[in-house]
């Protein structure tokens, strides 16, 4: 499912407005917390708030930089 929307500004940020589609296909409703997370090729994947996510972000923040030297050289 592709869906379009644009980038709009809101006071000093800038923020994108969800459709309705993209909120029930992620099952969140008006407040809900969601992490933009990198993805490859310059995006980001959107993921809502689930327990135990932020814990296990970052413990995955901490591997990735405790062993990146080694993560470079494979990605290579």
């Amino acid at each position: 499912m592709t869906m379009k929307t644009k980038v709009r500004k809101i006071g000093n940020s800038y923020g994108v407005v969800l459709p309705k589609e993209a909120m029930q296909a992620m099952k969140v409703k008006e407040g809900a917390t969601l992490y933009l997370t990198e993805a490859p090729e310059c995006s980001l994947r959107v993921t809502p708030e689930r327990p135990g996510f932020e814990e296990k972000a970052q413990i995955a923040e901490g591997l990735m930089h405790r062993y990146r030297n080694a993560l470079r050289e494979l990605a290579k």
